[in-house]
């Protein structure tokens, strides 16, 4: 509808429709009026798409670079997906429509998405239910250690603490922290490992949960998980499952089948969903039977007619723990992406992923120190402490890998680990990409020696060259200036 906008007869800026002299400014307070008309610029719709274009093209996305982003998978996200998502009758359903159409007669199709997402990930990960609403992985972690709490709270058992492994990602004891808990945390041992006589001198009475991630952070699966999960069980403690790593398994080992009680999972990581940059996550969260009880409500039913509906009636829910069902579209994407790949196409991506990893690991491991030299599951951990003599830190690297067109590892991370390289190329990434990642790894290594000052001055292509991170992060500057 297009609106006229001039002064009304008292003098006022406003809008008017074409055929009304009703201004829609005219009962706002005069100080809040605009005195003069706005100075917009006059710019071509030809100029705008080349302006943000040319920007686009400024950007790293893993539609046009590698993201070797270890720990925090970004692997390439199927256009068909968001082509599901777009459909009008998801993308354009009210989110309140369930509830307000006599049962959801007007929702039947999503909450048959999100009623076979529940059987679906509960198939895949070995637990006994699931619920949507979390709506990230942190998120996810939070809601599993509420339900943790909740559980031994109705047991008439008040537990203290969680124990956690110092390779862990730091939303884990973030997690447990906000709970209510305390945090114990286990050193790993010489082999790569959660410290077990360590663990076993930890765990007692109080512990209220085990926190691990499997594969671990360091891309190590841990021999010994079922006997960590019996003892934690025979102290009346619960396992939780950070499912970040579920993409290394999928189809050879299922968290609940080895011990785990509640399992968050990142859609991003494990079922192509978009990954970062402010956008919608998704963490559902998969409890065993004992837990069932205690899940967010609503959750999605199925009655006898094969239709589905909301129950609200678990009198020992938590609560809601997000608005309406979670990010219902990012799930749909991650529904679409199972059902295109099937159980075989699974089972596929963790052995390409893993593949992937050991592959960079064996190509790369004369050039850097290897935090543990070991057959690894979807990720690598390198280290840069062998450049480090020449004035060249893991930081450094990174920024090199930049001007050559790949986005950084993670670098850092573990901590337990010095001038640590996390990789993980995921099971989406052709070889010839990785050879080319590889390559330039291999000639970063080289050029530590012979021109350290190269690798120290990168990037020195890109449109922002290298900054003061520490200024950067305490004095942000994020006015835009003409």
């Amino acid at each position: 509808m297009q609106l006229i906008f001039e002064k009304s007869r008292s003098g006022r800026l406003g809008f008017r429709l074409p055929e009304s002299d009703v201004y829609v400014f005219e009962s706002l307070p005069q100080k809040y009026c605009r005195k003069e008309e706005a100075r917009l610029p006059e710019v071509s719709e030809l100029d705008v798409v080349r302006h943000f274009s040319g920007l686009s093209r400024l950007n790293f996305s893993v539609d046009t670079n590698f993201y070797p982003l270890g720990s925090c998978t970004m692997k390439y996200n199927p256009k068909f997906m968001e082509k599901a998502a777009s459909l009008e009758g998801f993308s354009l359903l009210h989110p309140l429509i369930p509830q307000l159409s006599g049962g959801g007669i007007l929702a039947q199709g999503s909450l048959e998405v999100l009623y076979h997402m529940d059987k679906l990930l509960s198939e895949i990960t070995g637990m006994a239910a699931f619920t949507m609403q979390p709506l990230a992985g942190a998120h996810g972690e939070l809601t599993g250690v509420m339900l943790i709490s909740a559980y031994h709270k109705a047991n008439g058992s008040l537990k203290k603490h969680i124990i956690i492994p110092d390779s862990s990602h730091g939303t884990n004891p973030a997690s447990a922290a906000i709970a209510g808990y305390d945090v114990i945390v286990i050193p790993t041992d010489k082999e790569g490992y959660l410290d077990v006589q360590a663990y076993k001198k930890a765990l007692s009475k109080d512990t209220a949960a085990v926190m691990l991630t499997c594969p671990d952070t360091l891309g190590l699966f841990n021999p010994k998980i079922k006997e960590i999960a019996d003892l934690a069980h025979s102290a009346g403690a619960l396992m939780y499952y950070d499912g970040a790593n579920l993409n290394a398994i999928m189809g050879k080992c299922r968290p609940g089948d080895i011990g785990f009680d509640v399992v968050h999972l990142n859609l991003h990581k494990t079922f192509g969903t978009p990954h970062g940059g402010g956008g919608p996550g998704a963490g559902p969260v998969g409890v065993s039977s004992k837990l069932v009880d205690f899940l967010p409500i609503s959750r999605v039913m199925r009655r006898d007619d094969n239709t589905y509906f909301l129950d609200y009636q678990n009198k020992k829910t938590i609560g809601y723990v997000a608005p309406f069902y979670g990010n219902f579209l990012v799930i749909l994407k991650a529904y679409a992406y199972i059902l295109a790949l099937g159980k075989e196409g699974l089972i596929e991506v963790s052995e390409n992923a893993v593949l992937s990893a050991n592959y960079c690991l064996s190509r790369l491991k004369d050039y850097f120190e290897v935090a543990f030299d070991k057959i690894c599951m979807h990720e690598c951990v390198l280290s840069a402490s062998r450049q480090v003599k020449y004035g060249v830190h893991a930081l450094d690297i990174s920024k090199y890998l930049i001007d050559k067109g790949f986005h950084p590892p993670t670098i850092y991370f573990p901590l337990i680990i010095k001038e640590a390289m996390m990789i993980e190329p995921t099971e989406t990434e052709s070889k010839e990409t990785l050879d080319k990642f590889i390559e330039v790894m291999i000639e970063a290594a080289k050029l530590s020696k012979k021109n350290p000052q190269a690798l120290n001055l990168a990037p020195e292509i890109m449109p922002i060259k290298r900054l003061d991170e520490t200024k950067a992060a305490r004095e942000p500057d994020l006015r835009w200036k003409p």
